[in-house]
């Protein structure tokens, strides 16, 4: 796992215990704002755990502080830049963000502060999302000239529904935590110095049940959603059929029957 030896500027990544990943966005002096060189690092790790996870069968991803957890991408770097330094940058950013989206294991958003503009997009790219009863969500880009870019006007309809959707991107108005629960945004709400435990509470319990069952579960539903029932069902199916010759399938069955916990290996 050569990703927790890169000496990163912006992102500090540890293993918390055996089989689950923190990453923590490590800018709080510009309230962790998407920078280059944090898309960069971002870009490098989740293809890096894309090619070779490793042990890591769960990633949780939070933000320094305790007030943001991302203030999206950095316009004091963006201010003055060219078209062109524009466009390579956030090719950059969509780069990173599809990666996040297609990583093969899970990751949990510990949204320990607010999360607007690509923050937010962030969390939404994320699996799911534990949120702090202090943070507010928001995707502003309209009140600057903008609009929502690696993946807002798509997750987020997908989350809340459309008529929603269009109403929080249309007003760039943001969203209480509570809200964010009752509309879909979040699964639960904390208290600010609590929703990091809860978070990797969660990924530990996950990072217990069988690797390969969960890459799969993560798989066909993200796919899956994407097609018509008959097919998705049919690709739901096939999902299975990979997991029945697998030592951990068998594992699971012979450790229920001993009335044990099962020790399962992604094998």
């Amino acid at each position: 796992m050569e990703f927790l030896n890169c000496a990163y500027e912006t992102l500090i990544v540890s293993l918390v215990g055996e089989h689950v990943l923190q990453v923590t966005l490590n800018r709080p002096e510009a309230g962790n704002a998407l920078n280059t060189q944090m898309g960069r690092e971002m870009l490098q790790l989740w293809n890096a755990l894309t090619e070779d996870a490793g042990s890591v069968r769960c990633v949780v991803l939070t933000g320094a502080g305790s007030k943001i957890f991302c203030a999206g991408g950095d316009l004091k770097e963006r201010n003055g830049m060219t078209k062109r330094q524009w466009q390579l940058q956030h090719e950059l950013f969509e780069r990173m963000y599809w990666t996040l989206t297609d990583l093969p294991v899970p990751v949990v958003a510990a949204v320990n502060g607010h999360a607007y503009g690509g923050g937010m997009e962030m969390a939404l790219a994320c699996d799911f999302v534990y949120v702090s009863d202090m943070a507010r969500f928001a995707l502003p880009e309209v009140t600057l000239g903008i609009m929502p870019g690696a993946g807002g006007t798509q997750n987020l309809p997908r989350a809340v529904g459309e008529r929603r959707a269009k109403e929080l991107l249309m007003t760039g108005k943001p969203l209480s935590a509570t809200q964010a629960v009752e509309w879909g945004v979040a699964n639960s709400v904390h208290a600010a110095d609590q929703v990091l435990a809860a978070a990797l509470e969660t990924a530990t319990t996950i990072a217990g049940n069988a690797p390969l069952s969960v890459r799969q579960i993560k798989k066909s539903v993200r796919y899956g959603g994407q097609m018509e029932l008959r097919t998705a069902y049919r690709f739901e199916v096939e999902a299975y059929n990979h997991l029945v010759d697998t030592d951990d399938r068998m594992e699971g069955v012979r450790a229920f029957n001993e009335k044990r916990k099962p020790v399962f290996t992604g094998q």
